[in-house]
C-alpha cells in the first residue's frame, strides 16, 4: 500500500507495507534514499550505494555511518525530515567491508598451493 504524502513529507517519499527480500533489493536499488528501522536494510542499502536514514538511536553497522552513508535520526520528525531533504554522502564509500573480491583471492591462493 502506498501512502499519499501529507503536508510534511516531500512528494517523492513513499511509505509502503513490508515486502520480501527480493522485492526489497529491487526497491532499494531504485530508491534515492532508504528510511528504515531495520538493521539488515542499513547494510543492504550501503552495499547498493544508497544512503540510509535509520529511524533508531543506534546501529550495529557503525561502518555505514562514515561520510553520511547512514544517518541516525531516531524517531524525531525534524531530524528525519532534515536528513531526507539535506543530507547527502560527503564522499564515496570506504572499503570497510572489503572490495568484493574475496572469493577470487581465495581461488588464487588455492591455485598457488598446487
Amino acid at each position: 500500500m502506498q501512502f499519499k504524502p501529507g503536508r510534511c513529507l516531500p512528494e517523492n517519499v513513499h511509505i509502503i507495507d513490508p515486502v520480501g527480500y527480493i522485492q526489497m533489493l529491487y526497491l532499494t536499488m531504485h530508491a534515492g534514499k532508504v528510511l528504515t528501522d531495520s538493521g539488515g536494510l542499513q547494510k543492504e542499502a550501503y552495499f547498493l550505494g544508497k544512503q540510509c536514514i535509520t529511524l533508531r538511536t543506534e546501529t550495529e553497522w557503525v561502518e555505514t555511518l562514515h561520510d553520511n552513508w547512514n544517518i541516525i535520526t531516531g524517531t524525531d520528525p525534524e531530524k528525519i525530515l532534515e536528513a531526507i531533504r539535506l543530507a547527502i554522502p560527503s564522499s564515496s564509500q570506504n572499503s570497510s567491508f572489503g572490495n568484493g573480491k574475496a572469493a577470487e583471492a581465495i581461488i588464487e591462493k588455492l591455485k598457488n598451493q598446487c
